[in-house]
């Protein structure tokens, strides 16, 4: 079976290296193998997460219980700075105790610099404390065989209890108890005076650890560094490293700056055995040491940063700008010539990055230069002539160096629409209407008609600003011709429209006609492009975001340019909506789930008549139910019935299913009566949304499905309302209730109140 895991879990590491339930089951097996064959597990392990201080913990432990101390401190070099994780230097100062136990007063001071390294990486750790007293014991231990040496050492010992209770960990309380017993001890006079002095220091690292645990409490210490996915947990922690290292810039203790940078500095440190793959976190940490003064930290850490992922242009930007705002030339252009020599597929941007850092750094002529060399480059794309043409035209003033820039681009990308349009765009600049006539009528000869609709749009916006009347038809004429073949009905697309008058004379976000109109013009336009074709309602009433969508894409009006945001909102699809016929829920049976949350909403109706409140939850649907039981807590008496109605006409509450046995019936209760299920007072709600009585003689019957939808329709806010809503208020009037007798419907904290106004369309 372990043989079968172990397998399991090299194949998946395989496909996936960090895959962290294959690098559980690899760790797991390697402990159980002598060190010879755990080795290249845990190399392996490393090399993928190598901050992975459980993994190292778990390699050095391997060679100390084989007794091996040369490679036990080869391991230790590896790792020790790199994860400043308290159960990994426990684990240190335990293997240099051991090593040094035998070797009298040299072993001694050895240790004693061992515990005196390991404070100053991992001192201000949150659970340091056990090291702190530790070191503590160790200096007490130590003989002392004359006055001074005693002397002395009592001055060690009260030194590191001074730097323990200041600093806020877990145990300091507990230091803070035992450094007054020591003070007490050793002189009371002395103490009085030692103890008031440190004892607001105390109070202050107290009441730090304690809102420092606020933000340690929300960190996973197990997770290992992988590269993000997005996934909810990943993103969680990620923000929780940042409160955290916020919380630590702002040095919410007070202390000098000195250590409170190596308090933030720690905490970076600490979130990178995490975040190893974040780019954003490494370039954060570079910032925050450039910042406080230090360039050659913040180089350190970009260098760190591009070990870590080499692969990040991000980053070597990042870095390569730091280098130029330091005056440090050179090391930037290496960096920019190793962008450039890396990936080709990203090569353009490359270049164009390269040849705007030459103009600024040594002059024209390298940028030339460098140009001249890099549009030879068989991966060269047209950004990097667009890019050096406005460099020439804006940096150096030569406009005429531009025109020939954009022409010598011109015999290699005419198949390119977007590198037309920035050519077009720098001669409208010149106000060289006759070139950018020219120019467009040479790219529409030779672009297909897939690849032209941009252009058209452009040269037919170009005429309507610059051009006369009769260029500016010709040309949306002729824009017609062309792009009419790409649709299947080509002859409605030739027919000019009022919907073409809009597009001809807005600007900017200014339109000749109200946002009604434009609703009613584009709906009209779909309608008589779709007569012939047989239609759902749903798309007649969003006949607006259709025509807009589909004149987008012939390239006769952008999504921009359909209109102003209308104000109306999107109906939603009514026509699969049914009757609902409260004698038929009756034998409905819902989850459990719902049934409980029904009973306890209405054992949580705050006034009113309870035995109103709990008929009318008995007769409306499920599907309403459900929805009541999940409606957010609102407090107060009663909600904003805005607010409520709000929320109920934007839910995606599931429609109940009829016939579909589950778990739980409804709460049985007292059937509704006759007058309220049938007869000539019974309202229904039609498919479309209507509201109308049905007729003498049927009204048992279920033939209102069939019958003819009406024109009208009842809307709350110009909404349509649901039936159930609806179902509820008819209840209501029926049997005389007001709102003050029901009350409100109430499922925790929410409810439903008072009357809205109906009104027909």
């Amino acid at each position: 079976m372990a043989e079968e895991s172990k397998q399991k879990g090299a194949d998946v590491a395989t496909t996936d290296i960090y895959n962290v339930e294959a690098a559980e089951i690899l760790a797991n097996e390697a402990q159980h193998l002598p060190i010879l064959e755990a080795a290249p597990i845990y190399e392996k392990l490393l090399s993928t997460f190598p901050t992975a201080a459980k993994y190292w913990k778990q390699y050095v432990e391997a060679y100390m219980n084989a007794n091996n101390d040369e490679a036990t401190k080869q391991i230790f070099s590896r790792c020790l700075l790199n994860c400043l994780h308290i159960s990994l230097w426990l684990c240190y100062i335990h293997f240099i105790k051991k090593v040094n136990e035998k070797k009298g007063a040299e072993g001694l001071e050895e240790t004693r610099k061992a515990f005196d390294f390991m404070l100053s990486y991992v001192g201000s750790d949150i659970a340091s404390g056990p090291v702190w007293m530790d070191y503590i014991t160790f200096l007490k231990s130590m003989l002392a065989t004359t006055a001074q040496e005693e002397s002395h050492r009592m001055t060690s010992v009260r030194k590191v209890y001074q730097k323990a209770i200041v600093t806020p960990t877990h145990h300091v309380e507990q230091l803070w108890k035992d450094y007054e017993n020591f003070e007490n001890s050793v002189s009371r006079a002395l103490a009085k005076g030692l103890l008031s002095e440190y004892h607001p220091k105390f109070n202050s690292a107290r009441a730090v650890y304690k809102e420092r645990k606020k933000y340690m409490d929300e960190i996973d210490w197990n997770m290992l560094a992988v590269p993000p996915s997005g996934t909810c947990k990943e993103e969680q922690q990620c923000m929780a490293w940042k409160r955290l290292l916020a919380f630590e810039e702002g040095n919410p203790q007070r202390i000098d700056a000195s250590s409170a940078n190596r308090r933030v500095i720690f905490t970076f440190e600490q979130s990178l055995m995490y975040l190893y793959h974040y780019p954003d976190i490494w370039y954060d940490y570079a910032t925050w040491h450039a910042k406080s003064g230090s360039v050659d930290s913040a180089v350190k850490v970009f260098q760190r940063a591009l070990k870590a992922l080499p692969d990040s242009e991000l980053l070597k930007y990042a870095y390569a700008e730091l280098e130029e705002s330091q005056g440090a030339i050179q090391p930037a252009k290496k960096i920019y010539e190793s962008l450039v020599a890396n990936d080709a597929s990203t090569m353009s941007l490359a270049h164009i990055q390269f040849i705007r850092f030459l103009r600024r750094t040594e002059g024209i002529e390298a940028a030339r230069k460098y140009f001249l060399d890099a549009q030879k480059s068989p991966t060269c794309t047209y950004h990097l002539f667009v890019a050096y043409a406005m460099v020439a035209f804006c940096l150096d003033k030569d406009s005429k160096v531009a025109h020939s820039v954009f022409e010598a681009g011109l015999k290699r990308f005419m198949h390119e629409p977007r590198y037309i349009l920035e050519y077009a765009d720098f001669l409208c600049r010149l106000n060289d209407d006759r070139n950018v006539r020219a120019l467009f009528e040479r790219a529409l000869s030779s672009l297909p008609p897939e690849n032209s609709v941009e252009v058209w749009k452009r040269f037919s916006q170009f005429e309507q600003t610059y051009g006369d009347l009769a260029s500016m038809l010709k040309v949306e004429q002729r824009k017609k011709e062309a792009l009419s073949r790409m649709a299947e009905d080509g002859s409605s697309e030739l027919e000019s429209t009022l919907y073409d008058v809009v597009s001809r004379y807005s600007f900017m976000d200014l339109w000749p006609c109200s946002s009604k109109d434009l609703d009613h013009l584009a709906r009209q336009e779909w309608l008589a492009k779709n007569i012939n074709k047989k239609v759902d309602k749903s798309s007649l009433t969003n006949g607006a975001n259709i025509v807009a969508a589909e004149k987008g894409s012939f390239g006769l009006i952008t999504n921009s340019k359909v209109g102003p945001p209308s104000t109306k909102l999107v109906y939603p699809d009514i026509s699969q909506m049914v009757i609902y016929d409260p004698r038929q829920a009756q034998g409905l049976e819902i989850p459990a789930v719902l049934s409980s949350t029904t009973t306890s909403s209405v054992a949580l109706v705050g006034s009113g008549n309870t035995t109103a409140v709990e008929e009318i939850l008995k007769v409306v649907s499920p599907a309403l139910v459900a929805f009541i039981a999940h409606l957010p807590a609102i407090e107060g008496p009663s909600p904003d019935v805005d607010m409520v109605l709000s929320i109920l006409l934007q839910s995606t509450a599931p429609t109940g299913q009829l016939g579909k046995p589950t778990t739980q019936q409804i709460p049985a209760g007292p059937a509704p009566s006759t007058s309220d299920l049938s007869g000539s007072s019974r309202t229904r709600l039609n498919p479309n949304g209507s509201s109308r009585l049905p007729r003498e003689g049927h009204s048992g019957k279920r033939k209102d499905l069939d019958r003819k939808e009406d024109d009208e329709s009842i809307t709350v806010q110009s909404r349509p309302l649901p039936r159930d809503v609806f179902r509820l208020r008819q209840l209501r009037r029926s049997r005389g209730v007001s709102s003050s007798q029901t009350g409100s419907v109430v499922s925790g904290g929410s409810a439903f109140s008072g009357e809205q106004s109906v009104s027909a369309d």
